[in-house]
């Protein structure tokens, strides 16, 4: 959750706002920080209230058509013009549903130049139709579509197009999808070395949802439910794990170790102690405290993930061995680390994961030097 919004990053945040489904994971390539290793995507959250992402898809078809003899007696009432536009609306609605629907196959099949045309087809004919929310949808699949290509700028005109959008159709500035994709703009600012405008827009979603949390925390269920409450909690977590990992890039291990630990706590509480993105979080907590030189502490952490990890298969265990390898170096366990490190890349080589084969081919090598230093 840093290869500066290369397209792994680019994935594993439209993943974490629940973007895409399905693809390869992420890969986060070594940080200025010694011994900083690749870890996994973050899992979907949950989405929250209004038209965000996915969810927008359903909205689309929120018009039921009329049945066939209810639409006759529209058409006798309301008289054979208004009944024939209200069916060629109803004609570009479904349109535009397929050609989403045909969209999102393709970002999710990696066929990305395929899904921009068929989105600019979905869009001239959401603006032909006048489909305001089928505008929305579309320019925020294709600010996706340009953030997973590493096309920043445009995939910034797209995001604010789109929280313009919605911001005019009376959707709340603290609602989850305008959070989500300030959380995206934010990250883009950090690809670009925009650091005041990144954490700017970091520290806007993380306080307003902790104002948001604190407001509805004792409204009762029938008014907000407890699923509800539960998806911002979320967004919070990601929103902490995305700034975090920007501040441990920048070098500020320290901030971003309190960040890390409050999204462990998110994970914990609502997802699970052994839940895929809780193993993941602890592993990178593992990291801001290796970083800071707090080699035992880290190496608790990083213990505590790999276990979980065995325990549930985790898909990207062998990231986790990777990090864990690591840190026994930094504590001159170097026997430890060459077994861990074996380990995990005996799996790297069964996922085919040829960028972790080769960091720890690299850093075997590396670690075999400390063992035999020159005389």
């Amino acid at each position: 959750m840093y290869r500066l919004l290369g397209v792994g990053l680019a994935r594993g945040l439209l993943r974490a706002a629940g973007g895409l489904r399905g693809g390869r994971p992420a890969r986060l390539p070594p940080g200025p920080v010694r011994g900083r290793v690749d870890v996994p995507p973050r899992l979907g959250v949950p989405r929250g209230r209004g038209p965000g992402l996915l969810p927008l898809l359903a909205a689309l078809a929120w018009s039921s058509r009329p049945a066939a003899a209810e639409r006759e007696r529209e058409r006798e009432r309301r008289g054979e013009g208004e009944a024939a536009a209200e069916d060629a609306a109803a004609e570009a609605e479904a349109e535009i549903v397929q050609l989403l629907k045909r969209a999102k196959l393709c970002i999710m099949k990696d066929e990305l130049e395929e899904a921009e045309l068929i989105l600019h087809d979905a869009l001239h004919l959401a603006f032909k139709s006048d489909n305001k929310k089928a505008i929305t949808y579309t320019y925020d699949l294709m600010a996706n579509v340009a953030f997973i290509r590493g096309q920043l700028e445009n995939a910034e005109k797209l995001f604010k197009a789109t929280m313009s959008s919605l911001l005019g159709g009376g959707l709340p500035q603290e609602d989850n999808a305008v959070i989500e994709i300030s959380l995206k703009l934010a990250s883009i600012y950090a690809a670009q070395n925009r650091q005041e405008l990144a954490l700017a827009g970091y520290e806007f979603c993380i306080s307003t949802l902790e104002e948001k949390i604190e407001r509805e925390k004792e409204l009762a269920e029938d008014i907000l439910s407890a699923e509800e409450k539960a998806n911002t909690h979320l967004l919070l977590g990601m929103c902490l794990d995305s700034c975090a990992r920007y501040l441990l890039f920048s070098e500020q291990p320290s901030r971003a170790q309190g960040m890390y630990e409050r999204a462990v706590r998110i994970s914990e509480e609502i997802l699970g102690e052994h839940h895929p993105q809780t193993v993941v979080l602890l592993s990178d907590l593992a990291t801001t405290l290796d970083a800071q030189g707090r080699f035992d502490e880290a190496y608790a952490c990083a213990q505590r993930a790999a276990e979980l990890a065995r325990r549930g298969e985790h898909p990207e265990l062998h990231v986790l061995l990777r990090n864990l390898a690591a840190i026994l170096t930094h504590r001159e366990q170097y026997a430890q680390a060459k077994a861990v490190y074996q380990e995990a890349l005996q799996r790297a080589e069964r996922k085919r994961d040829e960028v972790s084969v080769q960091h720890i081919r690299e850093e075997l090598a590396e670690l075999s030097r400390k063992r035999s230093p020159p005389a």
